[in-house]
């Protein structure tokens, strides 16, 4: 019986009992609520997540592994008006510019947005303003960030070989110790200038392939190719032992470059930086140290610059 009871029990619950009433609540939420938002800015839409997503990529959280010795390196971002623009002019790849919404349309705003469009292989991206702020770390954006995609590095070897592939002997040029990557730029547009088949730099403590880099090259870096060494050291003895020699720029050079008959051949210059100069390892790793003459006394210079010096003297003597 007492089964039977909660039985009844159950089924007397399930009757429905008196509706409270809302109190004018029902209708106050049938009211609008203004324009439905963009599909990106709707919480836990699919664009959205999508757009948190490559965010979060573009500030490094989704970087891709790297290869020894070459792979690539990490995205960038480029902030503000005008160096957004002059990257854009300049050539510097991009794949994504992030445009603050409600963002005063001025004439550095437009010209960044008609050379994006131009380019066609950037996708537009609009974000509120706290999201930019985030991305950018607090960095005053001023509405606009680029994100620049990692450079994909070549390896120490590929530079060689795509020079004997062309039946040429190599010209490489590689680099100890340049932090500077307008330097790094200025190199690779030399390289290309004078005919050279590529620019080495060590993995570590070392400019790398930047937008200013990018910059510096003048779009030469889009045709001339730069590897990246694990060990620098190892690499120049493993380009000797491909019978490329190894010319160290160095001020107490044994030798002056325009005496340097190695430079007709298969070579590999290698330069340091303004202050220290080469690495005692890579000093020693090289075949003969060189010196620029200076007459004026200067006791040392800009490795972009001696690095076209040496270049064009290389490409008289192969002419």
């Amino acid at each position: 019986m007492a089964g039977n009871s909660q039985r009844r029990g159950r089924r007397t619950s399930n009757k429905k009992g008196a509706t409270v009433g809302t109190g004018g609540k029902g209708r106050r939420a049938l009211e609008g609520k203004g324009p439905t938002p963009p599909a990106h800015m709707r919480k836990g839409h699919a664009k959205q997540k999508a757009a948190n997503a490559a965010a979060r990529k573009a500030a490094g959280g989704g970087r891709a592994p790297q290869r020894r010795g070459g792979g690539k390196g990490s995205s960038e971002l480029v902030v503000g008006r005008n160096p957004v623009f002059e990257a854009l002019r300049d050539g510097v790849p991009a794949k994504m510019l992030y445009v603050q919404q409600f963002i005063d349309n001025d004439e550095r705003v437009r010209a960044a947005l008609q050379l994006a469009t131009e380019r066609g292989d950037i996708h537009l991206m609009e974000a509120p303003r706290p999201e930019l702020d985030r991305l950018t770390g607090g960095l005053n954006h001023q509405g606009l960030v680029l994100q620049v995609p990692p450079y994909e590095y070549a390896l120490p070897d590929e530079l060689s070989a795509a020079a004997y592939d062309e039946g040429e002997d190599p010209l490489i040029v590689a680099l100890d110790g340049v932090t500077d990557p307008r330097n790094l730029g200025a190199i690779v547009r030399s390289v290309s200038a004078f005919g050279g088949h590529g620019v080495v730099v060590p993995e570590r403590r070392a400019a790398g392939m930047t937008a200013g880099a990018w910059k510096t090259s003048a779009g030469t870096a889009a045709r001339t190719p730069v590897a990246r060494a694990t060990n620098l050291t190892r690499c120049l003895e493993a380009y000797k032992k491909e019978g490329i020699t190894v010319v160290g720029l160095a001020a107490e050079g044994e030798a002056s470059v325009h005496d340097l008959d190695a430079l007709e051949g298969p070579v590999c210059i290698v330069i340091g930086s303004e202050g220290k100069g080469l690495g005692r390892l890579v000093g020693e790793t090289c075949d003969i140290k060189v010196r620029i003459p200076m007459p004026g006394g200067a006791e040392s210079l800009n490795a972009g610059v001696a690095a076209g010096i040496v270049l064009y003297e290389a490409a008289r003597r192969r002419a």
